[in-house]
């Protein structure tokens, strides 16, 4: 390697990253030995963001991060025929867009991106998937800077937008945070349907849905991005619906002791209040049985109910 930067460019692809020589022709799967010969390469790992890049079609693009007072890149390459390039900018701390990244984070960096993007006068259409590969002869490349920079310092030097346009949520970041948006508002209904059933069934549901919305995008995620993103949604979806759940039916059952025959006697009352105490959790009983034989945790499953792990002891019939 001949520097730090393309060493460490080679070190975070992905094994067997998409690459091209003719864009037209469509992209390859190759290993990574292969694809640094190719004109064109996926510069980030399907879930994990290194670097933003940027495409400025115009005359001297090499220094548009120059002409807008911005912090010097990683490293840039140019076309030597027309002056259009690329730019890139690493990320100090990598961001995780699997199941185990925050939304949150994952929000905020596209807004960051896309406030980059507008600064450097990039282009919009641009999927920042895959980059002039800096270890190609066809490209004019500099090393400007080795080092890396955070999502705060970047911000400071753009204006971040409060929503992402269009275009936008059709385009790098904006896809993961658009996919998450739309399924997981539907699922927060979608969930009553399967209470008192089985998780995998549920997955599968929120799968299928986040597989629908993918195909609408103009370049859609790679499996490993919608997986993620079904797993997230559906155990939160199935989390939080168990628990609510749990806590309408207290209040339900509050209002209804509230409401109760005061007339009725003190040993009446203890009778069918217990008996109807034991049929409010006769569901959640059942649940906790088909989740236990279907190899989850008493603790997971305690979680999932929204109910105490000494509960789903007793329930199982299992000694503590």
């Amino acid at each position: 390697m001949k520097n730090i930067q393309l060493t460490d460019f080679f070190i975070n692809l992905a094994h067997k990253p998409y690459c091209s020589d003719e864009l037209l022709y469509g992209l390859k799967i190759r290993p990574k030995t292969t694809a640094i010969k190719m004109q064109y390469i996926q510069g980030n790992q399907p879930c994990m963001l290194h670097y933003f890049f940027f495409d400025i079609d115009r005359s001297e693009a090499v220094m548009a991060w120059h002409d807008k007072n911005l912090p010097m890149p990683y490293w840039t390459a140019q076309n030597p025929r027309n002056g259009h390039a690329h730019i890139c900018y690493k990320l100090e701390i990598p961001l995780c867009t699997s199941e185990f990244g925050s939304q949150k984070a994952i929000a905020y960096a596209s807004k960051v991106q896309a406030g980059l993007a507008s600064k450097l006068g990039a282009d919009v259409g641009y999927s920042h998937l895959i980059t002039k590969n800096p270890f190609h002869q066809d490209w004019r490349i500099e090393f400007w800077s080795e080092k890396s920079y955070t999502l705060d310092y970047l911000a400071d030097f753009v204006d971040i937008p409060n929503k992402l346009s269009k275009k936008q949520e059709q385009l790098g970041l904006g896809r993961n945070c658009t996919l998450f948006n739309t399924v997981r508002k539907w699922a927060y209904k979608a969930i009553r349907g399967h209470r008192g059933g089985i998780y995998s069934k549920w997955y599968a549901e929120v799968f299928e849905r986040c597989q629908s919305s993918n195909n609408a995008f103009l370049e859609p995620l790679s499996d490993s991005e919608i997986k993620a993103t079904a797993k997230s949604i559906a155990e939160y979806c199935w989390k939080k619906d168990a628990y609510c759940y749990q806590e309408f039916i207290d209040r339900q059952s509050r209002k209804g002791k509230l409401g109760s025959n005061k007339a009725n006697n003190i040993k009446n009352s203890c009778v069918l209040g217990g008996k109807a105490k034991s049929r409010k959790y006769d569901q959640l009983r059942i649940d906790a049985r088909k989740l236990y034989d279907n190899g989850y945790t008493k603790s997971s499953i305690a979680i999932m109910l929204g109910v105490s792990r000494q509960a789903i002891y007793n329930w199982l019939n299992i000694k503590n």
